[in-house]
């Protein structure tokens, strides 16, 4: 049999195994070294059992592929070629380890004996992202000489570590040159397939048929006494399905109830990050007997002050099985989803135990509608955020200023999608992340990126293009890194070093990748023009230029006055 045509037939088996752990998206990068991998991808998205997509930036691939694993809840593989193709996605493994979404990298390689003896785009892949993928396989050359049996329960082993613990796996491929021309018949009919024809055969068999392990969380023991005490609940990052019910049981417990803008619930005492600067209520917050907290990657500075200061029974429930103690605190931890633990604790009637909060956020609603005003600022788009929000769409935030100020400052409706990278919570790929989105679900999406994520991962646009469904990309530009405004650094340290502000807008952006541009300068003009972006298919770049301080100088004034306010 040819070099080339097992170098198909290789690639072959990895992806029919991948298709059975779920995999229905290849996002696929340009290259030669991975010629096998693709052109296989290309012949299953021929017969419709996948889909293919592609980017010239492994680096914006990568996050693509995240979004899209975010949005269907699904493994999605990325195919790259060697080199430091392969580098260019350690920013997104980083995120998709974090936040245990399941990316599959298939990078393509140089067999062993073209490694470090001076070949070109030949480097290291082994091992490439340390500690971050749940399992990696580091396979050898396409070869005869390993059975198709072995190739097949080394992939299927590796798809169940993800399939059980989330997170990334990563498989490198070395193959041979000719890469090309390979024989179809030739692949079909080779002995080499006979041990494993039945499995081929049919695509719902698993060579390694291991059933998921389901532990169901049980009652605590000493729950009959801690639901009759004066508890809080703070729920973080959660999937909209996680949330429900939650709310009605913090009230009928008459415990207080602070979440998150990523728990997709609507909020009892909103604006917690604005009235948690009031050092009196703060003090009689911690007076609570017991903390639950559900999910993580809580984005509030002073929700997480809170929980740093708490002393008292502290409860943590996630899904995840991961150390999740940033405070080092002596905790019960849950491994369970939000959901399942309301079933079996039931929670017991009582009065709200503590009023101050309920007041204080009660005036807070009043107070920053004051404030913010009706003018269109960055405050006032995160105040109102739901005003321009599609109607069975998703949310996009990026990691800037902005998505703090809407943690603040906004009420989002009751189950409705919010997507984030809050796992390192950088900027990396940032829109490329909510292309995936956009594509991976299939509904209309709203993005939010401040004006250095978009300068950072400006060639990612080009994926917006791709886009079908009614989508909007915000980009606030403040003309910098306005969050670091918010760092007590000198101000022409800050300027130099932090902020890097710069005079760019992004109108000829849009142009050049064919979008559709918008530039509102007032709320009416904002909704006219939405009407308008909504009613068309594809993507509409809306830039709302604000001037550098305001957003940062508004979110700091609120917590100064609020942090003064007197508490009777």
């Amino acid at each position: 049999m040819s070099v080339s045509s097992f170098n198909r037939t290789w690639a072959k088996v990895i992806l029919s195994a991948l298709m059975r752990y779920g995999v229905k998206h290849f996002c696929i990068a340009p290259g030669s070294r991975s010629t096998p991998l693709t052109l296989e991808a290309v012949q299953l998205q021929q017969t419709q059992y996948a889909e293919c997509h592609t980017h010239f930036d492994e680096r914006g691939l990568g996050f693509y592929a995240l979004g899209i694993a975010k949005a269907t809840n699904s493994p999605v593989a990325v195919i790259v070629t060697s080199g430091t193709a392969v580098a260019n996605l350690y920013p997104s493994v980083i995120e998709a380890s974090l936040t245990h979404q399941k990316l599959i990298i298939l990078s393509a390689d140089r067999p062993t004996e073209l490694i470090g003896c001076g070949v070109n785009q030949a480097i290291t892949q082994q091992g490439i992202f340390a500690n971050y993928p749940v399992a990696s396989v580091n396979l050898p050359k396409a070869n005869e000489a390993y059975n198709a049996s072995w190739l097949v329960s080394t992939i299927e082993q590796a798809c169940t570590t993800q399939a059980q613990q989330g997170g990334v796996l990563h498989i490198n491929a070395p193959f041979e040159e000719p890469l090309y021309e390979s024989d179809i018949n030739e692949i079909l009919n080779t002995p080499w397939l006979r041990p494993i024809q039945g499995w081929l055969n049919n695509s719902q068999t698993k060579w390694i048929d291991q059933q998921a392990i389901q532990s169901e969380v049980s009652m605590h023991e000493n729950w009959d006494y801690w639901r009759t005490k004066r508890g809080v609940i703070i729920v973080g990052k959660l999937p909209p399905e996680q949330g429900t019910g939650l709310k009605n049981w913090a009230e009928t417990m008459g415990w207080c109830l602070l979440s998150d803008v990523q728990s997709c619930i609507e909020a009892s005492l909103p604006y917690a990050d604005i009235w948690l600067s009031n050092e009196t209520v703060k003090q009689r917050l911690l007076q609570a007997d017991i903390v639950i907290q559900f999910g993580t990657q809580i984005v509030s500075k002073r929700v997480n002050e809170f929980l740093k200061a708490y002393q008292g029974e502290f409860w943590l429930v996630d899904e995840s099985q991961d150390y999740i103690n940033p405070n080092a605190h002596h905790q019960t931890r849950f491994v369970a989803k939000a959901h399942h633990f309301l079933r079996v604790h039931p929670p017991l009637r009582q009065k709200p135990w503590l009023l101050e909060p309920l007041a204080l956020s009660q005036f807070c609603a009043t107070f920053i509608e004051q404030q913010v005003g009706g003018s269109l600022s960055e405050a006032s788009l995160a105040h109102n955020i739901q005003d321009v929000l599609a109607i069975n769409g998703n949310l996009f935030i990026g990691n800037s200023l902005f998505v703090r100020l809407v943690d603040a400052l906004c009420k989002l409706p009751e189950g409705y999608p919010v997507y984030t990278n809050r796992g390192a919570s950088g900027i990396d790929g940032l829109i490329a992340t909510m292309a995936g989105i956009a594509k991976g679900s299939d509904r209309p999406t709203v993005g939010v990126v401040g004006d250095i994520s978009a300068l950072h991962d400006l060639n990612s646009i080009a994926l917006l293009t791709k886009i079908t469904q009614p989508t909007i990309l915000f980009v606030v530009n403040n003309s910098g890194g306005a969050l670091f405004d918010m760092l007590p650094v000198d101000s022409k340290a800050k300027d130099q070093y932090y902020r890097l502000a710069h005079n760019f807008e992004f109108a000829q952006v849009a142009t050049m990748f064919g979008l559709e541009y918008i530039r509102p300068f007032t709320w009416a003009d904002l909704k006219t023009k939405l009407k308008h972006a909504y009613a068309r298919k594809g993507v509409t770049i809306v830039e709302i230029k604000v001037n550098e301080h305001d957003g940062s100088n508004m979110y700091k004034s609120l917590l100064k006055q609020i942090s003064q306010a007197e508490i009777a």
